[in-house]
């Protein structure tokens, strides 16, 4: 379990970045010189010995971090332009499932979820389904519903459908671009929430 902060604000969202994307820089020194045979087995069942997972295949690492950087960039970014207002916001790394969702935020009566990936163009729009059904399933009462990813996952011109109240944030891991499908500044409607469901803390 990596031990970075959960709890995301512009205060320390710098220093959380940096120190992961460093812990991360150190992963792939275990396959160093390996090739054919003796590489794909140390991919698919070698130690990381490194980086913010240590104990699993490089695979399974690589899977945790890309959709970490997604989660902190995401984050970061929507900290920076105050797309949504929120001035915290709460995060699972690797897969963790401690918490409803990989993203919650909460503030002045309103409270937003999110569900993160980094996936190829091939597999968008079976995270994408998962995804949207989780946070239509959920407990939780929330204003806003993202779903944030890769920028890369999706063609150029793609252009999602979501309900209301749902929101898609392609983030370009590594920049400090990213941007949200539809813009609530362009959009001020578009958020809602299910009055039916309670309000859970997105505090941990």
């Amino acid at each position: 379990m990596p031990l970075f902060s959960r709890t995301i604000t512009n205060g320390n969202i710098e220093d959380v970045l940096q120190t992961y994307v460093t812990s991360a820089e150190t992963v792939g020194e275990s396959i160093s010189g390996l090739k054919g045979l003796s590489l794909l087995r140390a991919l698919k069942r070698g130690v990381v010995g490194g980086g913010p997972y240590p104990n699993v295949a490089l695979f399974e690492a690589a899977n945790r971090i890309m959709t970490d950087l997604v989660i902190l960039y995401g984050v970061r970014w929507l900290l920076r332009t105050g797309t949504f207002p929120f001035g915290q916001y709460s995060v699972e790394y690797g897969h963790e499932n401690q918490g409803p969702h990989d993203i919650m935020a909460e503030a002045d009566g309103k409270a937003l979820i999110g569900e993160a990936f980094n996936v190829a163009p091939s597999f968008f729009a079976i995270k994408k389904n998962s995804a949207i059904k989780k946070l239509r399933r959920s407990n939780i009462r929330a204003d806003y519903k993202l779903i944030i990813c890769n920028h890369d996952a999706v063609r150029d011109l793609y252009t999602p459908k979501p309900r209301h109240g749902e929101f898609f944030v392609f983030v370009n891991v590594g920049s400090d671009v990213a941007n949200v499908v539809p813009n609530p500044a362009l959009h001020p409607t578009a958020a809602g929430a299910d009055a039916a469901r309670p309000r859970v803390s997105a505090s941990r």
